[in-house]
């Protein structure tokens, strides 16, 4: 196991997460251990298995500041799949203790803006502020097909499609519009999904696009909080592909989140393809939904649940 140093008061063997990630041989394991202070750096990171760890999410701060709408250096505009702030790949990776963020500003004026784009096979995420506001956390792999032509521009946009099992624990998932999208099984557990107030008239928080046989994203013991969104104004999700999925489990949803619970996609009717289920939520938000919601039975949510972790969590989450 190799373990580097990043530090920015020159302490460190790095002063960048960028430089140190690039020192990693590919089949290395590796730790970066990365010391307080805003790293203002566009992230590329593709080493086998590899683990971020940061001083805290106050302290350590990844940032950058792409959005879809921008110009890209090509002449094109950025497009989502190239305004991430950290891209992940490779077989297994684990990050903790840090933000990832994505300040370019609210969707209305620079589009998309993903935080992280993560494509591992196997990823965690534990005490991890995932912050921005169109399109936070994209949760690979992507839908086989775009529906626009760039749609797909950036990482693996033509690589064949492979499968990715997350995780994330004791995270804060912040953002308004789809923040949290993409065809990964993804568990979620005691998370903090925070939409945030950009005037929006209504908010998505995720927009899964995996398939049927799937897990979907699936959240448990998480609250679901805002800044003051409108009452009544936040899906819980909608179908960016027909058979996407999410289940939320024993959850807190605030008085933000509609009383529909989920929505379609735009102007599409097929929402019955759709996996959307519930089980007991409480708060403002929880209520009766609409027939096409599933509402599972306590041994059907706990099957669910187990499932879930047996797929998508690595490990026994560390004590706090």
């Amino acid at each position: 196991m190799l373990n580097i140093t990043v530090a920015q008061d020159g302490s460190g063997q790095f002063a960048s997460i960028t430089e140190a990630v690039l020192a990693v041989p590919y089949d290395c394991p590796a730790v970066l251990h990365i010391g307080p202070g805003l790293y203002r750096e566009k992230l590329i990171c593709e080493k086998k298995d590899i683990t971020l760890a940061g001083s805290g999410p106050d302290a350590t701060r990844l940032v950058w500041n792409d959005g879809g709408r921008l110009p890209h250096p090509d002449g094109r505009p950025t497009h989502t799949f190239r305004s991430y702030t950290a891209f992940f790949s490779g077989e297994k990776l684990r990050v903790e203790n840090m933000t990832i963020e994505n300040d370019a500003g609210p969707g209305a004026k620079v589009g998309q803006a993903v935080a992280a784009y993560v494509d591992s096979a196997r990823a965690a995420f534990y005490n991890v502020r995932l912050l921005g506001n169109q399109d936070t956390l994209f949760c690979a792999p992507l839908p086989e097909k775009e529906r626009e032509k760039d749609g797909f521009l950036g990482p693996r946009g033509l690589a064949p499609r492979r499968a990715s099992a997350q995780y994330y624990q004791h995270c804060e998932i912040a953002g308004d519009i789809d923040f949290i999208f993409g065809g990964a099984d993804a568990l979620f557990e005691q998370c903090t999904v925070h939409t945030v107030n950009n005037g929006l008239a209504h908010s998505w928080v995720t927009a899964p696009s995996g398939t049927a046989e799937g897990l979907g994203f699936v959240f448990w013991d998480c609250d679901f909080v805002s800044d003051g969104c409108p009452e009544g104004s936040v899906y819980l999700g909608r179908p960016w592909r027909p058979a996407g999925k999410t289940t939320v489990l024993e959850s807190r949803l605030g008085a933000h989140i509609a009383p529909e619970g989920f929505a379609g996609w735009n102007d599409r009717t097929d929402t019955a393809l759709a996996g959307f289920a519930e089980a007991g939520n409480t708060g403002a938000g929880a209520g009766k939904r609409p027939a096409w919601i599933r509402a599972l039975s306590g041994p059907q949510a706990a099957e669910l649940l187990q499932n879930a972790r047996r797929q998508c969590r690595p490990e026994p989450p560390r004590e706090e």
